[in-house]
């Protein structure tokens, strides 16, 4: 969600896909709407604003004040609730400016990465053909904390004559969408342009050629002793590098190639976490139509760059709970794919949590979830409501053993409970059975609210080696987690540095990205920014930090 600007007309649009009235805008209507719009009008004292089609269910003309907005509303799970009006673009405009105020209540979405409350838009030629390219649609994925503005320019393509607008709940679970203020009006193309040419630009600097195999400049493979990580010479090595992130959410990530070069090149990271799932692994996410071949090439490419580079690629299984067989199913071909290849060691389960240590252990029937989780804060619907049902699971061993059944010894990174955060159950009789590979890494995952260091990891230092996969803090605390559970990031992270760097314990930062959180970047220039990616960028150069107190 975008907060911008200005006022939604009284009346956006109405009419449902699958009925309703069909309506199209007079010149003077059209004109009227480009300068400012008319919800309050109900000339006709019907109850609805003039020249807005009325749906017959799911909509409605609401007052607040002395002014009018108008609703949608959701009636059942799935349900496509959409407005429709078309509008005159007049001779000679080259682009238009959208502004308008909007609020969600109750919102949760659908299935798809899609199915949220979104404002549609639609170029359309003298024909009626729909034409290239159609203004990106703005969309809210979570309830508002009242009226927010929004505000957007776009290009109006060559031969447009009309624009559709078409706001909708879009076959989200449940939700309100009030939409209020709209004011379109023609802008200087220029600025958008401009702005183009950037974007082009920046896009063409994060492209990375696609490198074939350089063998010899691989690093050795690893494997465990004690607490020690080794290279086959026997080398001791201090895995430190950042989490690449973007994988975990959408196919063609977000310029994971680039990332990884700078991460290595520019910040000394020498690993790189790559945060996958099986769901894109598979082919199996909204959009794909190859079965995930494209999604695999790409992880392909990045695990060649840094290997090339005598760096390390740690791929993580990005999912939370507990295992279950599609996890299984997934390390079964990314095991066989990357079979000991001595660049790439494998973090079986991102962050287990909510079940018992035997069940961590061996799996078994996990109840319904009744509370929600950290997770439920970025998790689509479809994953959230996967997460709380009632199901099996099969436990991180078998994990461990599907990936060493495939013949694959590479190093294996296993997460404790509480979102990979606590340790101490495999000091206590639940540690994973290792069979014929190179060993396992414990992976603890540690934040501004997690509290009992000692006793949750350093419980394992000495004895076996700990890689924090996620660490970091952001300049704002997590809206999710009450404040007071939270430590200021101004004393927490050279806290957390300073612990990292008396237990010399392995990390990779969380994130190296400008938006997922707790970020490390201010923007994709890869400037770090002030919280979080100054510290982590300047350890990873050698400065020392001092841990003033356990927490």
């Amino acid at each position: 969600m975008n907060p911008y600007h200005h006022r939604f007309t009284r009346s956006l649009f109405s009419l449902m896909l699958a009925g309703a009235l069909s309506l199209s805008a007079s010149a003077a209507e059209t004109a009227d709407l480009l300068t400012n719009g008319g919800f309050e009008r109900d000339t006709k004292a019907l109850g609805w604003p003039e020249h807005w089609g009325r749906p017959k269910a799911g909509g409605s003309w609401e007052k607040e004040g002395e002014g009018h907005f108008l609703r949608l509303i959701s009636t059942k799970p799935g349900e496509l609730v959409m407005l429709h009006r078309q509008l005159t673009v007049p001779a000679g405009v080259k682009a238009l400016e959208l502004t308008w105020r909007w609020r969600s209540t109750g919102l949760k979405v659908g299935k798809q990465s899609w199915f949220d409350a979104r404002i549609l838009m639609d170029f359309k030629d003298a024909e009626g053909k729909k034409l290239s390219p159609s203004p990106a649609a703005p969309s809210l994925r979570k309830s508002t904390d009242g009226w927010v503005e929004g505000k957007k320019g776009f290009l109006v393509p060559e031969g447009a004559v009309t624009l559709d607008f078409m706001p909708a709940l879009f076959q989200v679970q449940s939700g309100i969408f009030d939409l209020d203020d709209l004011v379109l009006k023609p802008m200087n193309a220029e600025t958008l342009i401009a702005a183009a040419r950037v974007a082009e630009a920046e896009r063409k600097a994060a492209e990375v050629p696609v490198e074939a195999a350089k063998k010899d400049q691989w690093p050795q493979e690893l494997h465990v002793e004690g607490a020690q990580v080794l290279t086959k010479e026997g080398k001791a090595v201090r895995l430190q590098g950042v989490n690449v992130v973007s994988l975990e959410w959408i196919a063609t990530g977000e310029q994971v190639m680039k990332a990884s070069l700078v991460a290595m090149e520019q910040w000394n990271a020498n690993i790189i976490r790559l945060p996958v799932t099986q769901k894109w692994w598979f082919g199996q996410g909204s959009g794909q139509k190859d079965e995930g071949a494209a999604y695999r090439q790409l992880v392909d490419e990045v695990v060649t760059l840094v290997a090339n580079r005598g760096k390390y690629v740690l791929l993580d299984l990005h999912q939370f709970g507990a295992p279950r067989q599609e996890h299984a199913d997934f390390w079964q071909d990314a095991a066989a794919r990357y079979k000991n290849h001595p660049a790439v060691l494998f973090d079986l389960f991102n962050e287990p949590h909510g079940v018992s240590w035997d069940v961590w252990r061996d799996g078994g029937e996990i109840p319904q979830k009744k509370k929600p989780g950290e997770e439920d804060a970025f998790l689509s619907a479809e994953d959230k409501a996967k997460a709380a049902a009632a199901r099996h699971s099969i436990g991180m061993q078998r994990l461990l053993d599907g990936v060493r059944g495939t013949g694959a010894r590479n190093v294996v990174l296993v997460g404790g409970l509480d979102y990979a955060y606590d340790l101490s159950g495999m000091m206590t009789g639940h540690a994973l059975t290792e069979k014929e590979g190179n060993g396992i890494i414990f992976s603890t995952h540690i934040y501004p609210w997690k509290k009992g260091w000692a006793e949750k990891v350093l419980v394992a230092v000495g004895k076996h080696p700990i890689l924090i996969g996620e660490v970091g803090a952001g300049a704002q605390k997590m809206e999710w987690l009450p404040a007071e559970y939270q430590e200021d990031a101004v004393t927490w992270v050279p806290a957390m540095l300073g612990f990292i760097q008396k237990y010399q314990l392995h990390w990779t930062a969380f994130a190296f990205h400008p938006k997922s959180g707790p970020p490390m970047l201010t923007s994709w220039d890869y400037t770090p920014n002030a919280a979080w990616g100054i510290f982590a960028k300047r350890a990873l150069a050698g400065e020392k930090f001092e841990l003033d107190r356990l927490r």
